[in-house]
């Protein structure tokens, strides 16, 4: 048993030490789903209790007959600084200097979810979750559009999860989750760079355009001694219709796919009221190229819109987290987290995300569940702080003036659920 438990020590240590070294974010994804998995900042893919707002579909059949729902409150405060004077230079594309910050800084997101049991060794859940507060709405005419008086995009995701989980034994179960998907997309201020564009008057100031989407869940949760367990999840893309309205500024003609992504982690139970977890986590914004393809050479060798179009230029994540949670008093469980990363935006690559700034490289997370009224109600609270971060490159379309191009971003997030 002693060389157990020494076993177990070492394995947490080392991935301890992966997170200090790890460089990785989760990008535009959340850092957890649920108050619950929120309050640990998204750690917990072999902690069952936070499964079932896009957890493991492994953990589901652990849950029992259960509902839970939430509202986050998501601050996320955002700016540019432009430093230099633009060049005026024929064929250059110069921005004026100055600092701005975007006007958008308050969203409400809602989840909710509900599992059952089909005996003692299956069940089903629904769960349906957003993914927002990606927007910007920068007071100002930054890319010289005319036809506007602000700059910014906004996109705004909606999931709904079918799931299906089953245990094999006591120790061990599987489970498979169906994703629908629906976004909605706008963008302005961006006209001026209908001369790029395959399709001019598809790329900004057309309102919202929306597209749904299907994809797919598998998850795997395995008990390996009576206090450890491990568990594993891989998410499809999620392939979406095209947004048609905006088919000249993102590649392959307005497709904007949501990346797959996949998790893996262990749970260990301490003693029975303090539990540590730990997870690694990937997302695949490669393999989508609308996010993936960079600014140049691309704007130069094709057309916006087309396949080899320009896009955000952002790059594959690896995403470490580490949470606990302890239950020491009764009828409360008390829990914190801690997400380290570096952001998928190269230096390269500030200029077209002023739009999308997702530069957070260090989260922290706390949160509670207090028992309330009958046995198996409790009300859920999470705190999030995602630290300041910035990203600062060169303007690539004005190499003359020099100019450069600094992004920023924080958030601060609290969630409110309740679970019966």
């Amino acid at each position: 048993m002693r060389t157990n438990l020494i076993k177990k020590l070492g394995f947490s240590a080392m991935l301890m030490l992966a997170f200090l070294a790890a460089k990785a974010t989760d990008g535009y994804f959340s850092v957890g789903y649920g108050t619950i998995n929120k309050g640990l900042a998204g750690a917990g893919v072999a902690y069952y209790q936070g499964s079932l707002i896009n957890g493991n579909p492994a953990g589901a059949v652990f849950l029992g007959k259960k509902f839970q729902f939430g509202v986050d409150l998501f601050n996320p405060n955002r700016k540019f600084t432009i430093s230099g004077n633009p060049s005026g230079m024929d064929g250059t594309f110069g921005l004026m200097p100055g600092t701005v910050e975007s006007e958008s800084k308050l969203f409400v997101i809602p989840s909710f979810g509900a599992n059952w049991m089909l005996g003692e060794k299956s069940s089903l859940s629904v769960s349906a979750f957003g993914n927002g507060g990606m927007n910007t709405d920068y007071p100002v005419a930054g890319f010289y559009d005319q036809s506007s008086t602000s700059l910014g995009v906004n996109l705004a995701q909606l999931f709904g999860n079918l799931t299906y989980a089953v245990k094999l034994g006591e120790n061990h179960s599987f489970g498979l989750t169906g994703v629908l998907a629906y976004q909605y997309f706008e963008a302005k201020g961006l006209a001026a760079f209908g001369i790029f564009s395959s399709a001019p008057e598809k790329v900004s100031g057309n309102g919202n355009d929306n597209s749904f989407g299907v994809g797919f869940k598998l998850g795997y949760l395995g008990k390996i001694a009576d206090n450890f367990t491990v568990g594993g999840m891989y998410q499809s893309k999620v392939y979406m219709s095209e947004l048609e309205e905006y088919a000249g500024l993102f590649a392959e003609q307005g497709d904007f796919d949501i990346p797959a992504s996949w998790s893996a982690g262990f749970s260990w139970d301490v003693t029975d009221a303090f539990t540590v977890m730990a997870d690694v986590k990937q997302i695949f914004y490669g393999d989508v190229k609308s996010i993936a393809n960079p600014m140049l050479p691309n704007m130069m060798e094709a057309q916006l819109g087309m396949d080899g179009g320009a896009g955000f230029g952002w790059d594959d994540v690896t995403v470490f987290k580490f949470g606990v949670s302890c239950s020491a008093v009764e009828r409360w469980i008390f829990r914190a987290g801690y997400s380290i990363g570096d952001n998928p935006i190269p230096e390269s690559e500030v200029m077209f995300n002023i739009l999308a700034p997702g530069v957070i490289i260090n989260q922290l997370a706390f949160g509670f569940s207090k028992e309330v009224g009958n046995k198996g109600n409790q009300f859920h609270l999470a705190l999030n702080y995602a630290m300041n971060n910035q990203v600062e490159g060169p303007n690539p379309l004005d190499p003359p003036a020099g100019q450069t191009i600094e992004i920023e971003m924080n958030q601060l997030e609290l969630e409110l659920g309740f679970s019966f």
